[in-house]
Formats: structure tokens, C-alpha cells, sequence
């Protein structure tokens, strides 16, 4: 029987394949294990990164294509089937959620602001990360949704492409992005968010050219700039 997995927050990294030359997925998994990313992102039931997940350890969210959505949604027996052959069938597998999610690209401070830059009643804010993560808190609030969690399934910066894509720039975000998520938002201080960086490597096979640049990782396993998971 496959297990879920509804753990702390630790920062996952999305595993795209519109890429050209990219690594086996087993080759992947062994990247993740190496660099110590516990949770990934797969957009589609791959079959061959699910049998390379087996054993791995890797929390794992599962997307379901939005091409399968509406049929799965209106056919309980197609979704059965598609929990069947994609979950249940993967025991070994760390699957911690299975299903479609809305992004919202979180991608837009640094991080960097040494004081708080506008403020909402009694709380201040340094990043617009938080700001906008706290205003969905609140909607969720008004919506008689207080309790549930918010995973941050894509957030990020692009090396190229676009204004203020750069090298040092990604690396600033996404290093600084890590350590963040582990302290909460003003409103909600101390509850770490579980945050899935976009992405693993750059997607040649993507358009806009900014699309194709959002990768941590050369497609020969090389990061593009340091980065620290811990």
C-alpha cells in the first residue's frame, strides 16, 4: 500500500523534463539524494522517475496533467484506475500529496531588505514573498478556511531571459529563499512552508525564452551556482 506523507516543511525542487539532453531519472534521484533535496515536484506520472523514486526516500508531490483533469474529475472509475496504476501500485514510494495545484509563481524580492518596507496594521514585511502569502492566508480566513496549510509549489529566479535575470541574482533568491520558508510569515510566525523551488535544470523546450532559463542544475548535473539545502 502506498503511504502519504504529511510532514514538516522542507524546500523540495520542481523536476521538469521540457529539456533537451537532461539525465535519466535515475540519474536525477541520485542528484536529489546527493545534494540532500528530501521532496520533489513531478508535474505527470512519469513512469520511469516512479521507479526510480522507489526506496529513495524522497517526499514526493505527483501532478495530475491538466489534459487528464475534466476525465478523471467526472469519472470516478477513471480515477480509480489512474490512483491505481500511478499511486497504489508504488508502495515504496513517498508519495506526500497526489493531484492538481494551482501555481502561483512566487518570485519576485531577494530577500535582502535589512528593514521592514511596508507594514499591514501590526505587521511589518521585508519581501513581498510574505506579503503575498499572508494575504492568501487571510482571504483563506475570511473564507472560513483558517485551517488549512499553504505549500508553495513554484518559487524561484531565472539566470536569464528577462529584467534582472542573473546568475548572482537566482543564487541570492533561491539561497536566501531556503533559510526563509523555515521561520513562518509575519502572520504566521514560526510554521515553516513547505516550498518547491522552480526548477531542477534549465527547459530548452519551453517558450518564452525566460521559461527556459529557470534551472539549478546544467543538464550534466553541474549547478550553475552554489546552493545549500540545509
Amino acid at each position: 500500500m502506498a503511504t502519504l506523507n504529511l510532514t514538516g516543511a522542507q524546500t523540495g525542487v520542481c523536476y521538469g523534463m521540457l529539456g533537451g539532453g537532461l539525465p535519466s531519472q535515475q540519474d536525477v534521484v541520485a542528484l536529489y539524494n546527493q545534494k540532500g533535496i528530501r521532496r520533489m515536484r513531478l508535474y505527470d506520472p512519469n513512469q520511469a522517475a516512479l521507479q526510480a523514486l522507489r526506496g529513495s526516500n524522497i517526499e514526493l508531490m505527483l501532478g495530475v496533467p491538466n489534459t487528464d483533469l475534466r476525465r478523471l474529475a467526472s469519472n470516478q472509475a477513471e480515477a480509480n484506475t489512474w490512483v491505481q496504476n500511478n499511486v497504489k501500485n508504488y508502495g515504496n514510494v513517498k508519495f506526500s500529496y497526489a493531484g492538481n495545484t494551482k501555481d502561483i509563481r512566487l518570485d519576485y524580492a531577494l530577500f535582502t531588505a535589512p528593514s521592514v518596507v511596508v507594514t499591514d496594521g501590526s505587521l511589518g514585511y521585508r519581501n513581498l514573498f510574505d506579503a503575498m502569502l499572508d494575504a492568501v492566508y487571510s482571504a483563506l480566513e475570511n473564507a472560513g478556511g483558517g485551517s488549512l496549510e499553504i505549500v508553495v509549489s513554484e518559487s524561484g529566479w531565472p539566470t536569464a531571459g528577462g529584467t534582472a535575470t542573473s546568475i548572482d541574482n537566482a543564487r541570492t533568491y533561491n539561497n536566501n529563499l531556503i533559510q526563509h520558508v523555515k521561520g513562518g510569515t509575519p502572520k504566521k510566525p514560526g510554521r515553516p512552508i513547505e516550498t518547491y523551488i522552480f526548477a531542477m535544470f534549465n527547459e530548452d523546450q519551453k517558450n518564452p525564452e525566460l521559461e527556459k532559463h529557470w534551472g539549478l542544475f546544467l543538464p550534466n548535473k553541474q549547478p550553475k551556482y552554489p546552493i545549500n539545502f540545509n
